[in-house]
């Protein structure tokens, strides 16, 4: 995975997904297909784009991985196993604010045309005409004429947009589905200046009670992140905290909720 400062992700990791919509395993298509690529393609991803577009060299022990030949089927098999762990339980809920995001943006592309959905689709982006453009640190100019664009709404990538486009034939665009984040900044109001940003957003998505996985899929904190700020909310009881087999699920206490809409209230009135 890129360090800090550094954009390129190798496309071997997020697979394009097939077209046969009556698929009910897609994970275990694109899994299966990160464990077949070819030595050839996995080595162009993981040595040649990464010293292109990386600033530092790649690990040493991740080079060696990668010339045995085993860095498919432990890639593969890393990725079943983070699924199984930390997705698969809460996907029906992530997967609803998928289909959501899909059916909005239909619906825009009927109503105002392509073009204008485009330029709607993140902050970053914007249609030109001719050309999608989009703000990233650096410079490149791709044709992807003749290509298929695959728009995909995510759940985990907020509040970046990812553009896949180093693979021949894929041209996709990762963008943060539409309700990921929206509620949970508006709510959260005046709160942040006493709390912090990021303790507000988990307070203002924690009307439910969810586990520290749950969370950081739907912020876009890391698991890490998202456990020492709640460890603070519960040392200044603003959150509670059970355990539900295997796992620690959180809630806001009625005094956060209070004053979570203190702060909403505060941010409605009129100025005088």
């Amino acid at each position: 995975m890129p360090r800090n400062g550094d954009t390129y992700r190798p496309d071997l990791l997020t697979p394009q997904p097939g077209t046969d919509a009556q698929r009910r395993d897609l994970i275990d298509e694109q899994i299966a297909h990160i464990e077949a690529l070819a030595q050839d393609d996995l080595e162009t991803q993981v040595f040649t784009h990464t010293r292109t577009h990386w600033s530092r060299p790649l690990l040493a022990t991740t080079r060696r991985i990668a010339e045995s030949g085993q860095m498919q089927r432990r890639l593969a098999n890393g990725l079943a196993r983070f699924w199984r762990d930390t997705l698969a339980e809460g996907w029906p809920e992530l997967r609803s604010i998928i289909h959501q995001d899909i059916a909005h943006r239909a619906t825009a592309i009927a109503t105002h045309g392509v073009g204008r959905t485009l330029g709607a689709l993140h902050p970053d982006m914007a249609w030109a005409g001719d050309a999608i453009t989009l703000a990233k640190p650096w410079d490149a100019e791709v044709d992807v004429a003749g290509r298929d664009l695959v728009l995909t709404p995510s759940v985990l990538s907020r509040p970046t947009v990812i553009i896949q486009v180093d693979t021949p034939g894929q041209f996709v665009f990762y963008y943060p589905a539409q309700r990921i984040g929206a509620d949970r900044d508006r709510r959260s109001g005046k709160i942040a200046q006493v709390v912090g940003n990021a303790r507000a957003a988990l307070l203002a998505d924690l009307e439910t009670a969810r586990s520290t996985a749950e969370l950081a899929a739907r912020t876009g904190y890391t698991p890490g992140t998202v456990s020492y700020h709640l460890s603070a909310l519960h040392r200044a009881r603003l959150v509670t905290k059970v355990r539900d087999g295997r796992y620690v699920l959180y809630q806001r206490t009625a005094h956060a909720a209070g004053l979570l809409e203190e702060a909403h209230c505060s941010t409605r009135r009129p100025s005088l």
